[in-house]
């Protein structure tokens, strides 16, 4: 079954559903696989960790898509969500994209109404697409797709919000996301205003509320993604490392007395995506 229809399937049955965890790269996806089947390929890591980028609207669309095929390559059994932005300005290569990603199995696509120069949707200074030019898009989207998922996102704020819900909810994208909802209350109103499933982001620092998974599910809520928890936890764990080394005269943690990863750990995570027919020994590395 295509990830799309096996997850379609799974929100049809409206429980909570195990997290979009966010991922960036290859290596990030192989430490999320176990804690969840649902992960997210987020355009913040994407621009952090391909370009060195803020996510500011550098990413190409061919290099999301060769990303999320990286990731369908070692965790096929895993079902993604791809963030591919305004659909890369025109709906000809909204469409293109949504073609690819549907025909390599990711299981769904986020397209969101912000216009360029765009922004990450925690940031201040989103400019938004008229309403009709992003309901245009996202219906030429919509008909691209065959088995792929559509995940209409909004970046509206105030009052604009609850009217672009509407809009969304006429259509038929197969979720729904307002990014930088700012209050558990807001949560609340919008997740009354429409009948579609809805997803909720959290980032840390990010504009909206810290929320557990009951206090959500409480608010009718029960898809969840987390953008950035690797990314940042990267950026504070290498740094840190980087102290200990200088503050230790170049002296590298020991494996054996301490929690930290050493070469077999890494190569048995990293072992994990090889099939079985073909993994070699880690006692007998094979080097060429």
């Amino acid at each position: 079954m295509h990830p799309g229809l096996e997850l379609k399937k799974e929100m049809a049955n409206g429980g909570p559903l195990q997290p979009f965890l966010g991922v960036f790269d290859c290596f990030s996806a192989s430490v999320a696989a176990p804690y969840s089947q649902n992960l997210f390929v987020s355009g913040f890591g994407m621009a952090a960790s391909f370009y060195g980028l803020p996510d500011v609207g550098y990413i190409a669309w061919s290099d999301m898509v060769q990303s999320a095929w990286r990731i369908r390559q070692i965790l096929p059994n895993h079902r993604l969500l791809v963030d591919i932005d305004d659909g890369y300005v025109d709906s000809n290569t909204a469409c293109h994209v949504v073609r690819q990603l549907d025909r390599m199995g990711v299981a769904m696509a986020m397209l969101e109404d912000q216009a360029r120069p765009r922004r990450c949707g925690h940031a201040d200074g989103k400019l938004i697409l008229a309403l009709d030019a992003y309901i245009g898009k996202l219906n030429a989207v919509l008909d691209a797709r065959e088995d792929m998922l559509v995940l209409a996102r909004t970046d509206a704020s105030g009052d604009d919000i609850f009217r672009r819900v509407d809009a969304i909810s006429a259509t038929s994208a197969d979720a729904l996301m307002v990014d930088g909802i700012s209050s558990l209350e807001m949560l609340e109103q919008v997740r009354d205003r429409t009948d579609k499933p809805f997803l909720f982001n959290q980032m840390c620092g990010g504009k909206s509320p810290r929320l557990t998974f009951a206090q959500l599910r409480n608010a009718g809520i029960n898809m969840v993604q987390y953008s950035t928890p690797l990314l940042f936890a990267a950026q504070t764990a290498m740094a840190a490392a980087l102290d200990d080394l200088f503050l230790s005269d170049g002296l590298l943690p020991d494996p054996a007395t301490t929690k930290c990863i050493g070469v077999k750990e890494c190569t048995s995570l990293l072992a994990a995506n090889v099939p079985s027919t073909s993994r070699h020994s880690l006692d007998e590395p094979v080097c060429r």
